[in-house]
């Protein structure tokens, strides 16, 4: 699990709901556990009772077996709609050096005169 911080979570709260993959920034979320559910309508059904129930916004991330995720979801006020964690695009390499020695283009034509 991973629970939505403060600030993101009122962003969250307002936000036009939308449908479809959920792009989630690492950075706003805290870690929060584990718990064990065949599915995550079971990990929320689980929770309501506890003194910290899964909210709009909150994470449950689904490990394999050996512990790597799998999938993610994103508590909605509707339900679960699958999330995907964002990741930044790489940055462009910086451009290539210019090449050692330019041809000399103020002598137009390559040919030796006497």
């Amino acid at each position: 699990m991973h629970r939505i911080k403060d600030a993101p979570r009122e962003s969250f709260r307002w936000a036009a709901h939308t449908g479809g993959l959920a792009v989630v920034k690492i950075k706003d979320y805290d870690p929060a556990g584990e718990i064990e559910a065949a599915t995550p309508y079971a990990a929320w059904k689980d929770l309501v009772g506890e003194a910290h129930p899964l909210f709009p916004g909150d994470l449950l991330e689904e490990l394999a077996s050996d512990g790597s995720p799998t999938r993610l979801y994103i508590t909605k006020y509707i339900g679960f709609e699958p999330a995907q964690w964002y990741v930044p695009e790489p940055k462009p390499e910086a451009m290539t050096a210019p090449h050692p020695n330019p041809p000399d283009s103020s002598r137009g034509n390559s040919e030796s005169h006497p």
